[in-house]
């Protein structure tokens, strides 16, 4: 009877304590699903933003912007959008923020903005049997750039002296299709940042070369609405610096790219 008396006690301590487990993971669960969520907006950029097998957003954003939620409190929410649309999205208040590999080179008067937490360059790519060695060697050619890019912008508005007159700047509305367009040969050259290209080539087992020399070095950042003043933008700015100076900007970034500290030097981008 005194044996049956203790494994009694036994049993009823161990399902206790399963119980206050069991209440413990769901306190923990509730407090997570309690934190407030940010929602930013993206398109599709890998290696920045792209959807999984399982159709799970990841990416270097979506990485920096979990970890750098997570440290302030919040949850976040990373949505595809219409990248065309994102600055009435983000002042329409739809969503919070935009993260997408987006340059804050000529936006830095439209938003507020955290960053910068990335030097990303801005180059030309060509077909490996092109006679396009230079940006000179442009003058006359047709040109692909994703629309409402910085690329656009810097082809569109021709203030670097180096940059010729092309024969037709053709703006399109995805990523991929400024590498098909090139891929066919419906256009001499394509302008994109140069992380963009290499996933590209990586993603689809194609060759394209990359002119040396870039058109522009940018810093990558997390753009807000001019009129948000809640103060998230600041604390994600100082959360990412934090992120940088700690090395766990420099372990995200280094399951995507080679060389991962070039990445980080924006401290003499002048922003």
């Amino acid at each position: 009877m005194k044996g049956k008396r203790v494994i009694a006690a036994i049993l009823l301590v161990g399902i206790l304590a399963a119980t206050l487990a069991g209440c413990k993971n769901e306190d923990i669960s509730k407090k997570e699903t309690e934190k407030p969520v940010i929602t930013l907006g993206s398109d599709n950029y890998p290696p920045y933003n792209y959807l999984n097998e399982d159709g799970i957003s990841t990416g270097i954003d979506v990485e920096l912007a979990t970890e750098a939620f997570k440290r302030m409190g919040y949850q976040v929410d990373v949505v595809q959008i219409n990248w065309e649309k994102k600055k009435e999205l983000v002042e329409s208040g739809e969503i919070d923020g935009i993260m997408g590999c987006f340059s804050m080179e000529g936006r830095l008067d439209d938003y507020r903005w955290a960053g910068p937490y990335i030097a990303s360059r801005q180059v030309v790519a060509v077909n490996e049997n092109s006679d396009i060695y230079k940006l000179s060697d442009l003058e006359g050619k047709n040109l692909a750039v994703q629309s409402t890019s910085k690329p656009e912008g810097i082809f569109l508005n021709r203030t670097d002296a180096r940059i010729p007159k092309l024969g037709n700047l053709i703006s399109l509305g995805h990523r991929e299709l400024i590498y098909t367009f090139l891929g066919k040969g419906y256009v001499d050259a394509v302008a994109a940042h140069e992380e963009s290209i290499v996933q590209y080539m990586k993603d689809y087992d194609t060759s394209f070369r990359i002119l040396e020399e870039p058109l522009m070095i940018v810093g990558i950042g997390v753009a807000f609405a001019k009129e948000d003043e809640r103060g998230i933008c600041e604390q994600m700015d100082q959360t990412l610096e934090e992120m940088r100076k700690d090395g766990t900007a420099l372990k995200i970034i280094e399951k995507y790219l080679d060389d991962p500290k070039k990445y980080l030097e924006v401290d003499d981008l002048g922003y």
